[in-house]
């Protein structure tokens, strides 16, 4: 109990991870279009707030806030996300770069965590060199993006995120027995 506690927003990030996976394995398109139309309609309802509130508010206030600008702003966002979502199916490919730039940020810091564990001779590194080094391997993948089509890139990238929070779920019970075990020897 006290493991869940202590690791709630991480297990909850790696099952987001295995879900945001298989939706794309099932349907890629739809769920980015779906995704990018939600956003679109948050911004939308941020800007009509943004904007009422500034009316609302006396005019000092409402000069300092910039509240006018700011729901402008995320009205035309959110109208261009709900129009133009078909922009971004064609923008994926720029897209996943960024998400492979992400994760191979993920791999280097999985780098660090199996370094420090096998630096306080914590054992059991190797799940961790091993989340460690798929990210890393995922990471080059996305990068170098030898793949023709977009369709088999979210493929790739939904069969990535799933094995990666797998992992990463192991690994965090694995490291919390491992400094269990530490703590009672000492």
């Amino acid at each position: 109990m006290k493991f869940l506690k202590q690791h709630t927003n991480s297990i909850i990030l790696c099952l987001f991870e295995i879900l945001v996976g298989i939706l794309l394995l099932i349907n890629p398109e739809k769920f980015t279009t779906a995704i990018v139309s939600a956003f679109g309609i948050v911004l939308i309802a941020v800007g009509l707030i943004c904007v009422i509130g500034y009316f609302r508010a006396d005019a000092v206030r409402a000069a300092a806030s910039q509240s006018l600008f700011k729901g402008l702003f995320a009205l035309i966002a959110g109208i261009f996300c709900v129009t133009q979502s078909d922009w971004f199916i064609a923008a994926f490919p720029v897209l996943a770069i960024l998400y492979g730039v992400a994760v191979l940020i993920a791999g280097l810091v999985k780098i660090q965590w199996t370094v420090d564990i096998i630096r306080l001779r914590m054992g059991k590194w190797t799940l961790p060199a091993l989340s460690a080094a798929i990210s890393l391997i995922c990471s080059i993948i996305i990068l170098k993006n030898p793949f023709g089509a977009v369709y088999v890139l979210w493929i790739f990238t939904g069969i990535s995120l799933i094995v990666e929070a797998v992992l990463d779920i192991a690994a965090l019970f694995v490291i919390s027995a491992v400094a269990k075990e530490e703590r009672s020897l000492r």
